[in-house]
């Protein structure tokens, strides 16, 4: 399977506030941060229209508590995964078939917080690593993969290369 990437799209920002909004109604926590994140949180990048949400919680031990309301805003909730990531509970939204949104939510401040938005605090800051990232997604995209996860684990690489740049040090 190739991976489709369209290029930057200035509405994936208003897609993002819109679902803010929605699920900070809907969660009622004023304590909780709400943050864009993945590749259609940084202008001028190509990606994979999936808008990436990441949901911090002072208090990881109620995150389960959260569960039904985020669901309540059309999100399916996807255990599978919390076996290797015990540490992040994960939603996704569709539209005709098609993943429209991702959440990931983890502890505030809690590694997988601080380093995904050291990744993309880099990439919008430092416009030549932007580049850089662009291009070798593209390069990806065009390869033939039998899951996307796959996609996803050969930009490791790059990704620790730029969280090291920005100070991250621990994976």
């Amino acid at each position: 399977m190739k991976v489709e990437l369209h290029t930057y799209n200035q509405d994936w920002k208003n897609l993002f506030q819109i679902e803010k909004e929605l699920i900070s109604s809907a969660i009622l926590n004023s304590n909780i941060h709400i943050e864009h994140i993945g590749s259609t949180s940084i202008e001028g990048l190509s990606a994979k229209p999936i808008i990436d949400i990441l949901i911090g919680v002072p208090d990881f031990s109620k995150v389960n508590d959260l569960i039904s309301p985020i669901e309540t805003c059309n999100y399916s909730y996807i255990s599978i995964y919390e076996d290797t990531m015990p540490y992040r509970r994960f939603f996704t939204k569709s539209s005709d078939n098609k993943r429209t949104h991702q959440i990931h939510m983890v502890e505030l401040n809690s590694p997988f917080w601080i380093r995904h938005l050291a990744f993309r605090n880099y990439l919008r800051e430092h416009h030549e690593e932007k580049v850089a990232y662009n291009l070798l997604k593209t390069e990806l995209s065009e390869k033939d993969w039998n899951d996307i996860n796959d996609y996803a684990q050969a930009k490791t690489e790059f990704i620790r290369a730029v969280e090291y740049k920005a100070g991250i040090r621990e994976w």
